[in-house]
């Protein structure tokens, strides 16, 4: 199993915040202060990726529809979620290497998702990462 720092426990607090926001709506930050998992969470991180996810989520959907091959709202809620912490840390929070985003991603899909739903979310978000981390992605293939 894998470390779970608290860097992680904020990933989980905010899929479990921003899963619950999606399904019935509601304040995903109230909620994420709610969860068990707060008080060992990496908070800032927690509240960043809630509120980014949040204030976002037009944005990202129109940045992960072209990778995907079916429409957005046929995701599992679960998916969905992942795919936009995912983008949004791609996007946003550059100060997070792309293959930390990308092995987060796939961790919580292994936690939370379908029996091989963090395959799926792995090959979305490698695809994101070249285009909105081109020139980072390009140096990690050419080390690989």
């Amino acid at each position: 199993m894998a470390l779970r720092t608290p860097r992680r426990r904020a990933r989980e607090v905010a899929l479990q915040a921003l899963y619950a926001w999606q399904v019935a709506g509601g304040d995903a930050m109230a909620e994420a202060r709610a969860l068990e998992g707060w008080e060992r969470c990496d908070q800032e991180l927690a509240a960043a990726l809630v509120r980014g996810v949040v204030a976002g989520a037009a944005g990202l959907e129109q940045r992960i529809t072209p990778f995907i091959d079916r429409k957005f709202s046929a995701l599992s809620p679960v998916e969905r979620t992942i795919l936009c912490i995912g983008t949004y840390e791609l996007a946003e929070r550059r100060e997070t290497p792309f293959r930390v985003v990308l092995n987060e991603a796939i961790e919580l899909g292994k936690s939370y998702g379908g029996t091989d739903g963090h395959k799926y979310i792995n090959g979305v978000l490698e695809k994101l990462a070249g285009v909105l981390r081109g020139e980072e992605f390009a140096r990690a293939r050419k080390t690989a």
